[in-house]
């Protein structure tokens, strides 16, 4: 399936004033990236840069790893040069940025898709030991992620005014229709041939347990991030989350993840299984 096209130029756009320095580390230049964001005042964009340092911050990350202060030199005609402030920025620096950006700008919207899918990306490809894995092992990897990273996303929720239990069935709800579609958890569990009892995370693949991870991390920043405040904001902010990344799904051409396959083997199985093979071992 072919990407949409505006999305396509987007990510065009951002590979190709992607930088490397002296020892191959990739890095973008804040003064080449301003003006691709649609953002003419460098003043402006830098309040953008200072609340994405502060949101890698509170991340847990050192800014320093992620913002280098830097000068470039650019022409002043008749072959001459002169100084100006920039900031080299990490791959992570520049996806906080364009989450911290203007949402009423259309290419925000783009980048925001963009470096959030590459930076997941980054981290996966970085991680050897992930891809050595069995996909049961990746399975059981990402469910654990996704059950600390839910309890996150209800913590936001609740902040949000998502109180009771039905409220946040009711949240839960908005974000799976968002991904899946139009199919709420009821509807998942018929299409996949799942029971009332069965919990539906425990009988996804590790391929679909990663587009719910993505979901339940994306909401639970943009609910903290834009302060949303209410039960009907906070579930259109988990649909409007679910449904952004169906649309990454489709521009990159995978499955749907109502379309993806149901593993023979639940998560409880997997891990009653692993827990056979720890006694016999012993």
């Amino acid at each position: 399936m072919p990407k949409h096209p505006a999305t396509s130029s987007a990510h065009l756009g951002f590979e190709s004033i992607r930088q490397q320095d002296a020892d191959g580390r990739e890095f973008w230049s804040a003064r080449d990236l301003a003006p691709l964001l649609d953002y003419q005042s460098w003043r402006n964009f830098v309040q953008v840069i200072e609340k994405a340092r502060l949101a890698c911050t509170q991340s847990g990350q050192p800014d320093v790893d992620h913002f280098v202060e830097a000068i470039k030199m650019v022409d002043i005609g008749s072959g001459a040069k002169r100084p100006i402030d920039d900031i080299s920025l990490s791959r992570y620096a520049c996806y906080l940025i364009v989450q911290n950006g203007d949402p009423s700008k259309p290419v925000i919207a783009n980048g925001q898709t963009y470096f959030a899918i590459q930076t997941r990306r980054q981290e996966l490809a970085n991680d050897t030991a992930f891809g050595q894995l069995s996909e049961d092992e990746k399975r059981l990897a990402i469910r654990n992620e996704l059950a600390q990273h839910n309890k996150y996303l209800a913590a936001a929720a609740a902040d949000a005014g998502v109180e009771s239990g039905q409220d946040f069935a009711i949240f839960q709800n908005h974000g799976y229709r968002g991904l899946y579609g139009g199919l709420d958890a009821t509807g998942i569990k018929a299409k996949k041939g799942l029971k009332k009892s069965q919990k539906i995370l425990d009988h996804m693949g590790s391929t679909e347990l990663a587009a719910n991870l993505f979901r339940a991390t994306q909401t639970e920043e943009k609910l903290r991030r834009d302060g949303v405040k209410g039960k009907q904001q906070a579930n259109q902010t988990h649909f409007a989350v679910g449904q952004k990344v169906r649309e990454t799904i489709e521009d990159l051409g995978g499955t749907m993840p109502e379309d993806l396959p149901t593993p023979e083997r639940s998560i409880k199985q997997i891990e009653s299984a692993q827990g056979k093979l720890l006694k016999k071992d012993d």
